[in-house]
Formats: C-alpha cells, sequence, structure tokens
C-alpha cells in the first residue's frame, strides 16, 4: 500500500504524542574523511550514523580507529564536538587516518574511492574491552559491510555478535567496490533482524541470494527466509518501500535541493531505527525517514546541523 505521507502537523503530532525513551546503540565501523572536489569533511557510515542517531537522542557507542596523524587528531576533536563517546576511538600507528574521494554525479548519483588500509582496520577488542560493552548492555548494534571486509574487521565484528546477543542488530548494507564479497554479504544478512539497503544493492543481494527482485516480494522473502523483524529499500528521490511488523509501505521522496546526497542514506538509516525503537507505524517510520534523509541531503557534508523542528517543517 501507499500510505497518505500527511502534512507537517499531523507528523508533528505524532511525535508529539510519543514518549521518546533513548537507547544505547553500538556502532562498529569506519570514520574516514571525505575527499570531495572543493573541500574535505569528516564521515563514514558508522560515525554518520552515529551523529545522527545523537540528534535524535540516543545514546551511541562508536568502535572505530584514528590515526596518530594531523587528520586524526582533528577528527577526534570534531568527533568530540558532536558530543560522541569516544573511549572505543582507538588511535594507531599502523595505519592513516580513513579517507575516501567523493565523485559526485547528476542527481543523487555519488560514487567513492575508499583508500585502504587506513587506521579503523586496526581496531582490536581486547577481553577487558569487551566486557566494558558487555556491561554497557547495548540495545541495538550497528554494523556495516566495508568495516568487515577485511580479516581483521570481520573477527571484530564476529566477537561483538557473541558478546551481545540480546541487542537488536541493525545491518546497512553500505556495498563499496572491492569491499562488497558475496559470502560476507551472506553472513551479515543471516545475523541481522533489521536490514536496510538501496535499490542497487538490492540488485545485488538478488544475485547473490536469490530473493526477489521487487522491492515488496525482497521484503516479504527476506523476512521469511531470514527472520526479520523489519527491512527497507531506499529509492533515493523517490522515497522508499518499507516492511515493518507485517505492514508493507512505500513512502514517495520530499522534493528538495540537493547539496550533496553524502550521508543522507545513514541520517536515514538513524531515523528508521527510531521509529522502530518507538514502535511507529510502518507509514509513519517511512514518512519521517524519508525527511530526515531529505534534510541531510540539502546540505553540504555527511554531519550537518539539523533540528526536528527542520525535520517536521520540510
Amino acid at each position: 500500500m501507499k500510505p497518505d505521507n500527511g502534512n507537517s502537523q499531523h507528523l508533528y503530532l505524532h511525535l508529539a504524542s510519543n514518549k521518546h525513551i533513548a537507547k544505547r546503540v553500538l556502532v562498529v565501523g569506519e570514520v574516514l574523511w571525505d575527499l570531495f572536489p572543493d573541500s574535505i569533511r569528516l564521515g563514514g557510515a558508522a560515525l554518520n550514523f552515529a551523529a545522527h542517531t545523537k540528534r535524535l537522542q540516543h545514546e551511541p557507542l562508536l568502535i572505530s580507529g584514528i590515526g596518530s596523524d594531523e587528520l586524526g587528531q582533528e577528527a577526534a576533536r570534531v568527533i568530540t564536538t558532536l558530543g560522541l563517546d569516544t573511549r572505543f576511538l582507538q588511535i594507531t600507528d599502523r595505519f592513516k587516518t580513513g579517507t575516501a574521494t567523493v565523485h559526485l554525479g547528476p542527481g543523487d548519483q555519488t560514487s567513492f574511492v575508499i583508500h585502504r588500509p587506513a587506521a579503523y582496520d586496526a581496531v582490536e577488542l581486547s577481553d577487558s574491552k569487551l566486557q566494558q560493552i558487555i556491561n554497557w548492555r547495548p540495545d541495538w548494534f550497528y554494523y556495516g559491510t566495508l568495516f568487515s571486509s577485511s580479516p581483521a574487521g570481520r573477527e571484530v565484528l564476529r566477537g561483538l555478535l557473541q558478546a551481545v546477543p540480546q541487542a537488536r542488530r541493525f545491518y546497512d548494507l553500505n556495498l563499496r567496490p572491492g569491499s562488497d564479497s558475496p559470502d560476507l554479504v551472506i553472513e551479515l544478512v543471516r545475523a541481522a533482524n533489521v536490514v536496510k539497503l538501496n535499490e542497487e544493492e538490492l540488485k545485488s543481494i538478488h544475485e547473490c541470494t536469490g530473493l526477489p527482485a521487487d522491492t515488496e516480494g525482497f521484503c516479504r522473502a527476506g523476512i521469511e527466509r531470514y527472520g526479520w523483524t523489519a527491512v527497507c529499500v531506499t529509492l533515493g528521490a523517490r522515497g522508499c518501500a518499507m516492511l515493518v511488523a507485517g505492514e508493507y509501505v512505500e513512502a514517495g521522496g520530499h522534493r528538495v535541493d540537493v547539496a550533496d546526497t553524502v550521508g543522507a542514506g545513514d541520517a536515514f538509516a538513524a531515523a528508521f531505527l527510531h521509529g522502530i525503537s518507538s514502535n511507529w507505524p510502518a507509514a509513519q517510520i517511512a514518512e519521517f525517514s524519508n525527511r530526515v534523509g531529505a534534510l541531510v541531503a540539502s546540505a553540504h557534508g555527511a554531519i550537518p546541523n539539523w533540528t526536528m523542528e527542520g525535520v517536521v517543517d520540510l
């Protein structure tokens, strides 16, 4: 079904009527600098997601790595200003702080060249650090594909999955060339409770799993095969398709003047998690997530300043 997206007042009343309960969200993945043609901005899917989750008043705990170089020092400063917990942000001399060259295409077409190895590839978790995480008792555990595409990253991810079995597992594919092994993707899909991907990634999943290529068929078959509780396929400017608690919806996107789309998908993912955590109906989660993603796409950089008022007024 295609829901009535409603208006800003309807969204505001719905948000106001739901008491917010902050969730502890464990986030593992990359911190890197996005190298644009005319600027350099801090990003990385995991960092972006953590920052946007923080904006939604949850409690993210980021596990990542930065180098001991100048970019690493500046990254640590920026991450602190974002209000994120840095106790598991590891500093290494082995590799330089991560970078990605961004190529901006027409519309929402953006491509990346990821430069590796990078500092996040040197992340290690001792038994004592794992115990701290276990004691923290996260409600959610977020992961992607890039970080776990290295043997060391996959080992860290597997250790975390075993350490926090009570946490709901949110997998945002974020496939990148050279870091998208079908065997790895299938392993991560199987481990997930909630999955978020885009249209191009849907094609890849269709090819390696045999799940249907259409959005509704994919969502329903994926839930039946893997036991997911929710799944979403983002459709760029056209919005998204989403299945939550057995309800399938398609929601149109919001028209904005796009500055760049870097980080918009990560903001969408944070909003998706927020809606699920708040037990909203699927149509409301889709509307809210589309608005947050569009608002971030209308500004430069992956982590622009935005407010809930801006989401409502979009």
